[in-house]
């Protein structure tokens, strides 16, 4: 039978839990682990910032023409009693109470539930974004009229919202025009406080903010334009497979071989059993190289063209079921969908960077050197000998493309380094360009 388990508090007093004697002087003292306390130093620091964070907070929600009052009110104080003038001393009284009742309307909190919803997240540079803002007052008693900021980009829209009674939810929509390319956030929503005379202005950060993409233009064009159909079913490598598409010899045949492979008619001829062995084939890679260097860009208009022709070109492979790696200089952008390509782009911009166009073909020669098809994007500004430079160092074997964004001239094509290289004035002219270059 087991004897269960005696709390320590059952052994007597001088006596070890083995029922030994204990002896006093041996023993040491016990004490309780006291909590680490702070220093006088540590709490004033505390303190300190704390009170500065406070007092950066207060700051914020005077507004410039509430510092105008509190001046006016502060210089009346001083120049009026101190020169015994009572209209100077009666309009700081008067604006001291002006201002503390127009303080007061900053107490409390506006007890919105606020969501944003965008229809589509993503547009077209051009289209307007539609959404709306909803929102609903789950308090018990009724919300005054108040404005609430809807911040995009660089700008702000203020909406003017009713009075809500309790449980009472309105919706609030909105456009957002799209003049250029980009990736704009959205919010985050804020509900403003403030005075009818508009001294104080105190915002309350609700809904997250939200990234709308706006989508570079495209252009539509067929698979024949592009002048793809003779890669689509592989390119062959030096790799021997024993069944693939581009044939290669004839072999013996080996434990495990597919006899649908079986050569009858060299079969039948020697008596010994032939198969035929293929090189193995890989899917074309698809390679678009959008050089961001400033100097080879004449205005922003050309580069945006140089993105648009990307992006064109882009959407056509993908949909051609083309493995496609979208580059610039020194790094690669997501393009394992069409979307995220295009999400991609959207945030392309133009960089100082000294690396050229002849550096981005350096690049993807390194980087891709299984790249079957090579389009070079580059602006009016890249010479003609960085150019050459940028063909001879893509990977041999691999056709290559370029497309200069030289915006508001007119079509042109010549050839640099056995590479064509088409000269494009507007987007509509991209698919006619490609099928004289490529054709």
């Amino acid at each position: 039978m087991t004897t269960p388990a005696q709390p320590m508090s059952a052994v007597p007093e001088g006596m070890a839990p083995s029922g030994a004697p204990v002896d006093p002087e041996e023993t040491p003292e016990f004490r309780m682990p006291e909590p680490e306390r702070a220093s006088w130093g540590q709490v004033a620091a505390f303190v300190g910032r704390r009170g500065w964070a406070g007092f950066l907070r207060g700051i914020r929600v005077v507004r410039i023409i509430g510092w105008v009052a509190i001046g006016a009110a502060v210089t009346c104080w001083i120049v009026g009693p101190l020169n015994g003038w009572r209209e100077l001393t009666t309009a700081a009284i008067a604006l001291t109470i002006v201002i503390v009742l127009c303080a007061l309307f900053l107490i409390g909190r506006t007890a919105y539930g606020v969501s944003l919803d965008l229809t589509r997240s993503r547009v077209i540079v051009g289209e307007h974004a539609e959404g709306g803002l909803i929102l609903e007052n789950p308090a018990r008693r009724a919300i005054p009229s108040s404005r609430v900021v809807l911040p995009v980009g660089q700008g702000r829209g203020v909406f003017a919202v009713r009075r809500l009674a309790p449980d009472e939810r309105v919706t609030e929509l909105f456009q957002i025009p799209t003049h250029a390319r980009g990736v704009l956030p959205v919010g985050p929503v804020s509900v403003l406080r403030g005075d009818p005379l508009g001294l104080f202005e105190r915002v309350e950060h609700r809904a997250d903010p939200t990234d709308l993409y706006v989508h570079p233009r495209t252009v539509a064009f067929s698979t024949d334009t592009l002048g793809f159909v003779r890669d689509l079913e592989g390119l062959p490598t030096s790799d021997l497979a024993r069944d693939d598409i581009a044939f290669h010899a004839l072999t013996e045949y080996q434990p495990g071989d597919d006899l649908r492979h079986v050569h009858w008619r060299s079969t039948a001829r020697t008596g010994v059993t032939m198969m035929r062995t293929y090189e193995q084939t890989r899917r074309s890679h698809f390679v678009i190289a959008v050089s961001r260097a400033r100097h080879e860009y004449r205005s922003d208009d050309e580069f945006e063209l140089a993105v648009s022709i990307a992006a064109s070109i882009g959407r056509r492979g993908m949909r051609d079921a083309f493995d496609v790696d979208l580059r610039t200089q020194s790094r690669g952008l997501r393009g394992d969908s069409e979307r995220h390509m295009l999400d991609a782009l959207s945030g392309l911009d133009l960089d100082r960077t000294r690396e050229g166009i002849d550096e981005l073909g350096a690049f993807v020669g390194s980087d891709i050197p299984a790249a079957s098809f090579v389009v070079l994007i580059t602006g009016r500004g890249a010479s003609a000998t960085e150019l050459r430079a940028a063909v001879s160092r893509i990977p041999a074997g691999a056709r290559t493309l370029v497309c200069v964004a030289d915006a508001g001239a007119d079509p042109s094509l010549r050839r640099i380094a056995d590479a064509p290289v088409a000269s494009i004035g507007a987007l509509e002219q991209l698919p006619r360009a490609i099928a004289r270059a490529l054709g």
